[in-house]
């Protein structure tokens, strides 16, 4: 879209990244006039929407390496690795049974192709068809040894068959466990509510006690991010199988199951009315009008996401997930009105969400109306039906852009790292001397827009967790909340995770607005000694930073980073300060009025360091210890890179503040590195270590500190110290109770091999 971007004239860019709201239906209409005359334009609509140039994962130039590979496989009897690298290689998933097919026409005796033809249904579990062509393959083979060999087959994919039969009644019967499961009762009723200084948020008129379930919500709509899609399922968005399965038209997305792609796509066929071959006549841009009766309506309730991004163009797969998004609720505000049989006109779905268009750079603004124009053309290259958009349609468009991307939540999975998982679901954890260390590492798959989460108003230190199971929404107090005090959740930005401008910055450039929330307006440890150094005084626990603080008549400190305010903080009262704070800012506590603490001064007794000289001394310390973990994962560690590595903890120890998060983190790198190596009692020592910061960062039952306590239990495991692990462990269930309840388990199954491992249920294999 740059080309697109750098084509527009300096005075319509101008128009319209100074036009507001109410100037939409003129600046959308200029943009498209524009782009009308403009050959690149249809130049890049035609690459978007033309199904002879669609991506749709066939590559000519790596068809005989994957063909090569998945023959490799075949011979090894890998067969569901082979029919991965048959499916990417032909490039639709049912193309590998149609040459077998085309092999058994041409040549109805060849016994080979009925075996493949057989061995491939095995493996995409059609055991039925399976058995019948490995019999007919049986009858036709000539030699012992492969009569043999088909007869062996024939016993495995009966056995196979017999046990799918066992585990659909044992599924049907987990489903009703698991329904009881999401049906977790809560009974908080959430109040939408409006502040001045606030704007709209949710609050419960009655108490919430912790760990309480207070909201569950399905999406208006989903997107997997461009990151994950290789790799996680397009509707559920777990972790993609081996044997995945593909959209049957565009094959770009990745099921997990049968039973996603048919929720994401719908009853497609290759024979379907929906299979739109390329408009030869173009789109008329005058008219923005729909002109083909071809496509039917949806006759269900559930509406298939991707139908409309099927049909071999590949739009939806290289325009960004944020405008795919917006393609999706616009293509579902379409199909529903089509269902209601509402065909004449459409404008676009006026959802009760904010935008903050008017105040968005000029920059974002052209952009959003470009791909505004771009999304509505893909869109019409769908909808061939008497259907025409309203003058208004771009305007809503734009609008819904910008509502996704200030609105929508990212979904998230938590994956288990460092061997770890493997290790917990197949033999546990070894006794002393094995050089595993289990840690978690939240990754982040999807985004989705869900109507009353969006609500929720951001805190940096919220009162609610987040999490998910498949797409749904899940919602649990952390915390004790009184009535009428607001719900909040974390936008990203959390106190502990971030200091106070890096938080500031993040929320103004994403969601435009300035946070005041308790930890941005009242005076907290965490940012004070986040990214700070110890004061250069051997006797001092002050503080050093890189901002300014400077005292207001009023009880508030200005807090400044090079001459740019950040915000104001109130000082709590000296009775309310806990023992850390007072040590680490000793001078925000006297009777000064013109109190004003520079960078590079300590905050308790004003020694001078060197600021500049500390920062690049730290980095380097920093970097070498990365780098000696980088060596403990390619096995090159040497007695010289041990010392290097300690000797640059000791630099960081004198230099940065001992409650930094730059110490932290280094502590836990060289945890990591040891336990790599089998060094286990230098692992547990700076894994505890790293977790006394975290206490002092964040609270002691914060979620980022029980990620910390499961690697300590894997090292203690390690050690063969199961009493320790036990109660280790024991701090971990407890603050995964707080933030899952009794959803843990099924957020994170880990835990549960985790917890018999410690208790002794399961021990190594010999």
């Amino acid at each position: 879209m740059e080309r697109l971007k750098s084509a527009v004239p300096a005075d319509l860019r101008r128009t319209v990244g100074e036009g507001t709201t109410r100037d939409l239906p003129s600046t959308t209409s200029l943009l498209l006039t524009f782009l009308d005359g403009l050959p690149l334009f249809h130049q890049v609509i035609s690459e978007l929407t033309d199904p002879e140039l669609a991506l749709c994962r066939k590559d000519k130039g790596r068809t005989v390496e994957l063909k090569g590979q998945g023959n490799a496989c075949f011979s090894r009897r890998e067969f569901q690795q082979a029919l991965s690298f048959y499916s990417q290689k032909l490039g639709l998933l049912e193309e590998c049974l149609r040459d077998c097919d085309r092999a058994i026409s041409v040549s109805p005796n060849y016994a080979k192709a009925w075996y493949r033809r057989g061995m491939i249904n095995a493996s995409l579990k059609n055991y039925s068809s399976a058995m019948h062509d490995l019999e007919v393959a049986l009858s036709m083979e000539a030699t012992s040894s492969g009569k043999s060999n088909i007869e062996q087959e024939l016993k495995l994919i009966l056995l196979k068959h017999r046990n799918v039969n066992q585990a659909v009644i044992a599924r049907m019967q987990g489903c009703h466990i698991q329904v009881g499961t999401l049906a977790e009762p809560h009974m908080y009723v959430l109040e939408f509510v409006s502040t001045p200084d606030r704007g709209r948020g949710m609050t419960s008129p009655n108490d919430i006690s912790p760990a309480s379930l207070i909201h569950v919500e399905d999406p208006l709509a989903a997107i997997i991010l461009k990151s994950c899609r290789e790799t996680h399922c397009h509707y559920c968005f777990s972790e993609a199988p081996a044997d995945a399965v593909f959209c049957p038209l565009c094959t770009v997305p990745v099921y997990c199951s049968k039973k996603c792609q048919e929720q994401a796509v719908g009853g497609i066929s290759l024979n379907h009315d929906t299979f739109i071959k390329s408009n030869s006549n173009g789109i008329d841009l005058g008219k923005l009008s729909l002109t083909s009766t071809k496509r039917k309506a949806p006759d269900s309730k559930q509406i298939a996401e991707h139908r409309h991004e099927c049909g071999g163009a590949h739009w939806a797969a290289i325009l960004p997930a944020d405008i795919v998004l917006a393609g999706r609720i616009m293509a579902q505000y379409i199909d529903r009105r089509m269902l209601a049989g509402k065909n004449s006109t459409i404008s676009g779905p006026n959802l009760d969400l904010i935008h903050h268009y008017d105040i968005d750079s000029p920059t974002n603004k052209l952009e959003s109306h470009i791909y505004a124009i771009v999304l509505s053309l893909c869109l019409q290259k769908y909808y061939r039906s008497d259907l025409s958009w309203k003058e208004e349609t771009l305007s809503q468009l734009v609008l819904l852009i910008c509502q996704v991307k200030v609105n929508s939540i990212a979904i998230v999975r938590m994956k288990s790292m460092d061997e770890g998982q493997g290790r917990t679901e197949n033999k546990g954890y070894s006794a002393a001397g094995d050089a595993v260390m289990c840690s978690v590492e939240q990754v982040r798959v999807a985004q989705a827009v869900y109507m009353s989460g969006s609500l929720l108003n951001h805190s940096c230190r919220p009162n609610v967790h987040t999490y998910f199971h498949s797409r749904t929404l899940f919602v649990r107090s952390t915390e004790y909340i009184e009535s009428g005090r607001p719900v909040e959740l974390s936008y990203g930005p959390q106190a502990g995770k971030m200091d106070l401008p890096e938080r500031q910055k993040s929320l103004q450039e994403n969601y435009k607005f300035s946070c005041r929330c308790s930890s941005c307006s009242e005076l907290h440890l965490s940012d004070l000694v986040i990214d700070s150094f110890r004061c250069p005084r051997s006797t001092c626990v002050g503080a050093v930073s890189e901002l300014t603080y400077s005292r207001s008549k009023e009880n508030f400190m200005h807090v400044s980073l090079q001459e740019s305010v950040v915000c104001k903080l109130s000082l709590p009262h000296i009775s309310n300060v806990d023992e850390d704070t007072k040590k680490v800012g000793k001078l925000f506590f006297r009777n000064d009025l013109d109190l004003k603490i520079d960078p590079g001064y300590c905050m308790s007794c004003r020694s001078q360091l060197d600021l500049a000289s500390a920062v690049a001394t730290s980095d380097r310390a920093a970097s070498k210890i990365n780098r000696f973990k980088e060596l403990t994962v390619i096995d090159k560690v040497s007695e010289v890179s041990v010392t290097d590595a300690l000797q640059s903890l000791e630099q960081i120890k004198k230099l940065r503040h001992p409650y930094s998060k730059a110490l932290a983190q280094a502590e836990d790198m060289i945890a990591e590195a040891f336990a790599k190596i089998g060094d286990q009692g230098q692992a547990e020592k700076h894994c505890e270590d790293s977790i006394k910061i975290l206490k002092k960062l964040y609270h002691p039952k914060h979620i980022a500190i029980v990620h910390e306590l499961i690697k300590l239990v894997s090292i203690k495991l390690s050690m063969g110290d199961m009493a320790s692990a036990e109660a280790t462990f024991a701090q971990a269930e407890a603050i995964f109770s707080l933030y899952y309840g009794p959803d843990a388990l099924r957020i994170l199954p880990y835990i549960d091999v985790l917890k018999r491992t410690v208790s002794g249920q399961i021990f190594e294999a010999p």
